[in-house]
């Protein structure tokens, strides 16, 4: 498989077409814009490989009659009556923070390294966010299996 490269982003406009079916066919598709190279990557790939190399170290606690969830290291928690109230609370929580991420944080020494956290919030349903934060996730389309059901 070989890889594509254009070395300017007006080459890689007039051939954007050909630039997607690359991304789509998992081949390294690459543009440059001056001194900085950026890659265009099948968004359902990446979402798959953020969440095996990017766990949800999620942890769920019963708490006064319900159930609170956090993420060591994240500003972000839920509180829910049940587990699954938990859970969806989480998920606003993580869209929340994505949000603020995008606009705000992401240049916060303290949060910057979470731009991967960050894309996979942004390309995930928020099924697929509860089956990450309750380690349901299945094995990733890219090695041969489908993180559909």
């Amino acid at each position: 498989m070989t890889s594509l490269h254009y070395d300017s982003y007006t080459e890689a406009r007039a051939h954007l077409k050909d630039l997607l079916d690359a991304a789509a066919r998992g081949q390294t598709a690459t543009l440059r814009r001056d001194t900085a190279r950026a890659v265009v990557i099948d968004a359902e790939r990446l979402r798959d490989f953020l969440t095996t190399v990017t766990p949800s170290r999620a942890e769920v606690v019963p708490e006064d009659g319900g159930w609170s969830v956090f993420i060591p290291g994240l500003p972000v928690g839920a509180d829910g009556p049940t587990f699954d109230a938990a859970i969806d609370e989480m998920v606003d929580a993580l869209r929340d923070y994505a949000e603020d991420w995008q606009e705000r944080l992401l240049d916060a020494p303290n949060h910057r390294e979470n731009w991967g956290l960050v894309l996979l919030i942004s390309l995930s349903d928020d099924d697929e966010l509860r089956r990450w934060l309750t380690g349901q996730a299945s094995l990733p389309s890219f090695l041969g299996c489908s993180n559909r059901s």
